[in-house]
């Protein structure tokens, strides 16, 4: 099962830039859209479907004209559920959840910290998002936990960490937080489990940057206990710009029909 996560930064001009085209050609099983700033309606016109995949979307009641996930999948989830329960944080379209027989794919968009304000809204997003990871592990199923999580959880998941330890992305309560999460929460870092090599990179500030890798890793597929022997292979795709992230790609060896 190949599983595929983007923050396109807007569908639309992903779109024009061939992120389409790319999809077509990788025979993904499941593609997590962060960030579509598309609308449920929008995101069912013709221009956004695929051939033989399934569209879910969810947009809240965004005034931002930010946010937005979109999942698609081969398979036809035997439920879809949108947002964590918290209207706060629900607003802006930040969470999408996709469940199968004995697996639940997740789509989640934590929001950026530019100023203060948004870095408080981030903390918030971070407190209603762990009561729902608290719940998930205590279910008997499986979750791959795909999106932008905004936070870089090492020092080889950015570049000149030392001059970054007051960035949003990379302060300690951030990192303390992802911590927990794939420690005492028992969550894995799908990508980590085939590459730790430094110098991984999944978002950058400018094309600038991008060429010379100066960047972050801040997109990740997280995934529950009973998939972490199930990672085949871990690909971050830099060749083509769709957008200032990279789409993260995991192979499992998981069948979604069983």
């Amino acid at each position: 099962m190949r599983v595929i996560s983007f923050n396109c930064e807007g569908l639309k001009r992903a779109k024009e830039k061939g992120l389409f085209d790319w999809l077509a050609d990788q025979d993904a099983d499941v593609i997590c859209l962060q960030d579509t700033r598309e609308t449920e309606c929008s995101m069912a016109e013709d221009q956004y479907q695929m051939d033989g995949y399934f569209c879910y979307a969810y947009y809240g009641c965004n005034e931002t004209e930010r946010g937005g996930a979109a999942i698609y999948t081969r398979q036809a989830p035997k439920a879809v559920i949108s947002g964590l329960g918290c209207p706060e944080v629900d607003e802006t379209g930040r969470y999408l959840q996709a469940d199968f027989d004995k697996m639940s794919i997740v789509n989640v968009y934590v929001p950026e910290g530019y100023d203060e304000a948004s870095q408080n809204f981030k903390y918030r997003f971070l407190d209603a998002y762990s009561h729902n990871l608290n719940k998930q592990r205590r279910k008997r199923r499986e979750f791959i936990m795909c999106g932008t999580w905004n936070i870089a959880h090492r020092k080889i998941d950015i570049y000149d960490w030392q001059t970054a330890e007051e960035v949003s992305g990379f302060k300690a309560s951030e990192r303390n937080w992802m911590e927990g999460l794939l420690g005492d929460m028992g969550f894995y870092d799908a990508y980590r489990e085939v590459d730790q090599e430094p110098g991984k990179y999944s978002w950058w500030q400018d094309e600038s940057l991008r060429r010379d890798n100066i960047g972050m890793r801040i997109d990740y597929q997280i995934i529950t206990s009973g998939v972490r022997n199930k990672v085949l292979n871990g690909g971050i795709y830099k060749a083509q710009g769709f957008s200032f992230h990279a789409p993260v790609i995991i192979d499992y060896d998981w069948d979604l029909t069983t």
